[in-house]
């Protein structure tokens, strides 16, 4: 027999051997009965420092769902809903205790002429736990917010059904819109590996992930095993 037959058969072995249900079940399915958290938290603040202007302060997390070993994304986003127009010069992120250092971190912000422009930063240490990315000045007025994309990697070790809730926020600027609040938190639900992470492992390592390191909503578990096992045929035909 040659070695692509023992090959391709070796193959057809490893799929007839995995359980039926990786092979039909759906993408994406959550923890069951796993504690409700919320995603995220709105504050405001109006006092005589923001002469009487609302400025707003949102954080939530990207997705409700996430498995160890993918990323999630925080989001900070400062406005204000007056004639004020300060600037935000500093964020600061407290991630949920255990996680690890910003794989990115992005802000969103207007520039005259340009409108709304993403552009990435560098984070660093702020010393109390807490990331934190600086500019010379990020402006924000009743139409435009600036918002602070902070993104880690969910720790291996995180265990399915169980909640995770971030620290607060602390944001630096101009006079009025510096705020410290510890208690606008974010939360998601640590859910187990999808049958194609399981069978397959990592699927950023294979070139799989989405832009949240999960699979992608649109594919299937058999598509992706059926992909797999195809590559392998055809690299030893």
């Amino acid at each position: 027999m040659s070695s692509n037959t023992v090959r391709r058969i070796a193959a057809l072995a490893a799929v007839s051997a995995l359980p039926a249900a990786l092979l039909v079940a759906g993408v994406g399915a959550g923890v069951a009965n796993a504690a409700p958290c919320e995603q995220s938290s709105h504050t405001t603040k109006n006092d005589a420092s923001t002469v009487w202007v609302t400025h707003t302060y949102d954080k939530s997390v990207t997705v409700a769902e996430a498995a160890a070993g993918t990323n999630v994304t925080y989001k900070i986003v400062v406005g204000t809903t007056g004639i004020g127009n300060p600037y935000v010069n500093t964020f600061r992120d407290y991630a949920p205790a255990g996680f690890g250092a910003p794989v990115s971190t992005k802000i969103t912000a207007y520039h005259f002429g340009q409108g709304q422009v993403t552009e990435e930063v560098q984070a660093v240490p702020n010393g109390d736990g807490a990331w934190r990315v600086s500019g010379t000045g990020w402006f924000v007025n009743a139409g435009n917010t600036v918002t602070a994309e902070f993104t880690y990697r969910v720790p291996d070790r995180a265990a399915p059904g169980v909640t995770i809730t971030s620290g607060g926020i602390d944001v630096s600027g101009t006079v009025g819109v510096g705020a410290y609040r510890p208690n606008l938190t974010a939360c998601f639900t640590v859910r187990g590996q999808n049958p194609g992470e399981a069978a397959l492992g990592s699927l950023d390592d294979n070139g799989l992930g989405s832009a949240e390191g999960q699979m992608s909503s649109t594919g299937s578990v058999s598509d992706v095993l059926g992909d797999t096992i195809t590559r392998v045929l055809q690299n030893g035909s």
